[in-house]
């Protein structure tokens, strides 16, 4: 994510974020939601002390998709996918290639749904209780620990000349001991499965799955491998105007669709209320609601006057890639988008799953602005079949 070094975990990708602790967040007024459209999901998770946010968004984003796939319609028959087999997979292939280019690559906990799509091509994917993430202790994934052996550990073996025919056993053995091994089979519903004929009775297809950005510094219409540190696989990314991927993700949610999400949640608006809004400070600030004598002597210190609307920035596609070139949005955080809803006055709000556990008045939901949502979205990852006929032709995707 932000960081470029492995024990640096991601700041946003944290169950309590950092940042989010030495921010002091706006006040905010009381909103009433009103679902329009929610997608089935799974339950919540919690990625605790770990920066595998990419793999919980993901995972859940998969999840949904073999309820989609598999119509299943009885909640004590969704699958519950482990995302630490992912994550394991991942930095055992992330290794090799920091060896190969000595050391040159981003080796950090942070990565994209592309990444975790990747090793579900190429490996399968198995239940939870085959790999748990957590054989080291806690209840809760504290990785601290494992980010600094294995930083150290891929650090060591890139300054050898030559090295040994024990590092890649050594390494798979440390992530085996902290996450749990993945077995040969494993029995679901009666059946046995290996991780890939498992992926294929989920009817999970990775190769289906295509990822959406939009910027300016490459053409519209043409791919491109989004320049963030946590792209260490260079997955392409195909990129069009803002409003079309706007227009395709509402297409999608509203015929049974979700969306990966991979985003900047720095911004003051995105708090522990489980709310995502693109907050315009000053005009906002302007709006607020105080008595003659506030106005003219100012509040109690420390009391700010109490906000009865919230006034949002209006982002453009110039906006956006101006930020992203001053670096002020990244790829902080993965989450899924599920559905739409609308609060008290008719506003529209993404439904978002968060992997921060049952959290905030939403127990881990998180209502986000279509402003927000165009400002801080970095990549979007969906199933092809969800995108426009229009945009397919513009893309050639069949």
């Amino acid at each position: 994510m932000k960081r470029v070094i492995f024990i640096a975990v991601a700041l946003l990708c944290l169950g309590a974020s950092a940042s989010a602790q030495q921010r002091t967040a706006p006040e905010m007024p009381e909103f009433t939601f009103t679902t329009v459209k929610a997608n089935p999901i799974t339950s919540v998770k919690n990625q605790a002390s770990s920066g595998t946010c990419w793999s919980f968004s993901a995972i859940s984003f998969l999840e949904s998709e073999a309820i989609r796939l598999g119509n299943i319609k009885d909640e004590a028959k969704y699958p519950d996918f482990s995302e630490f087999f992912v994550v394991g997979t991942s930095y055992k292939e992330r290794a090799e290639k920091f060896i190969r280019l000595d050391g040159k690559l981003n080796f950090s906990v942070g990565s994209g749904c592309g990444d975790a799509l990747d090793v579900v091509k190429n490996h399968g994917i198995v239940p939870n209780e085959c790999v748990t993430g957590v054989n080291y202790g806690t209840p809760l994934p504290q990785q601290s620990e494992l980010d600094a052996v294995l930083l150290n550990y891929v650090t060591a073996v890139s300054k050898s000349r030559k090295p040994s025919t024990a590092w890649k056993r050594g390494f798979a053995a440390v992530v085996d001991e902290y996450f749990g091994k993945a077995p040969e089979t494993f029995v679901v519903d009666g059946k046995t499965y290996t991780a890939a004929s498992y992926r294929d009775a989920m009817k999970i297809n990775p190769d289906d799955y295509i990822e959406l950005t939009s910027f300016t510094h490459h053409p519209f219409y043409t791919w491109f491998a989004l320049e963030v540190a946590d792209n260490w696989r260079g997955t392409p990314s195909y990129n069009v105007p803002i409003d079309e991927m706007i227009a395709v993700l509402d297409n999608a949610l509203e015929n049974g669709y979700t969306a990966c999400w991979g985003a900047d949640v720095s911004h003051d608006g995105f708090n522990r209320q489980g709310l995502g809004i693109l907050i315009d400070p000053t005009a906002t600030a302007a709006a607020a609601v105080g008595s003659d004598q506030e106005h003219w002597v100012g509040r109690e210190e420390g009391k700010p006057a109490p906000v009865t609307k919230i006034v949002e920035a209006v982002p453009t596609q110039e906006s956006r890639q101006e930020e992203f070139d001053n670096k002020t949005m990244t790829d902080d955080h993965g989450m899924h988008i599920f559905g739409i809803a609308k609060d008290q006055d008719g506003k529209k709000y993404y439904m978002v799953k968060n992997s921060w556990g049952e959290t905030g008045k939403y127990k881990g939901i998180w209502y986000v602005t279509e402003a927000f949502m165009r400002a801080q979205t970095l990549d979007i990852t969906i199933h092809k079949s969800a995108l426009t006929k229009d945009l397919k032709k513009k893309l050639d995707i069949r």
